[in-house]
């Protein structure tokens, strides 16, 4: 049975830390793929500053192209918002029985998991690969046996950063794959 790590996230836009957190996960455990899947919204957080729900998952696709252990998933764009990792998880088990999933979050999302919905069954029926983020190094759910902490280089990009540096009219090249900064620079997305 394949073991895929599901990373949910707004990727608004997707970035160079994204895909660096998505492929050390591969080489640092046993995940046959990573799916970046893109929420359509996180009930945590407001909707405003999203781009179109098809907009960030072209920008996935063209960052992940030319890997195929990494692709672009767009699993909650059809389950009932807002989305809840819960159900898509459920969703997911029945679509490909072949599959293994797991999460894949930031120690930052395992300190707050509590406040998920369900987020006892998750924690005690998937496996959950963490990745650090500073600032959020004890959490008592790190103990958990189905939690694994995975190393990978922890940087300081976020997405917001790169919408606000494009507000301001700054270069991002660096901070985003080649063909996500010229899909992102052709729509001029985030520039107002």
């Amino acid at each position: 049975m394949r073991k895929i790590g599901l990373f949910f996230g707004s990727f608004n836009p997707v970035h160079v830390g994204h895909l660096i957190i998505a492929n050390s996960m591969l080489a640092n455990s046993d995940l046959n793929e990573v799916w970046l899947v893109v929420s359509p919204q996180n009930p945590l957080k407001e909707r405003r500053s999203l781009l179109a729900d098809q907009q960030r998952l072209e920008m996935v696709r063209l960052a992940v192209h030319d890997n195929y252990r990494l692709r672009a998933c767009d699993v909650e764009f059809h389950l009932p918002i807002p989305s809840y990792t819960v159900l898509t998880l459920a969703h997911l088990g029945e679509q490909y029985r072949d599959k293994q999933f797991c999460l894949i979050m930031g120690s930052d999302n395992l300190a707050t998991l509590d406040r998920w919905r369900n987020w006892e069954y998750i924690v005690d029926h998937y496996q959950i690969y963490v990745y650090p983020r500073p600032g959020y190094e004890n959490c008592a759910l790190a103990k958990h046996p189905n939690v694994t902490l995975v190393d990978v280089p922890t940087m300081d990009i976020s997405s917001t950063y790169i919408r606000e540096q494009i507000r301001q009219g700054h270069d991002v090249r660096y901070l985003l794959t080649e063909p996500v900064y010229q899909y992102l620079t052709e729509m001029h997305f985030y520039e107002k």
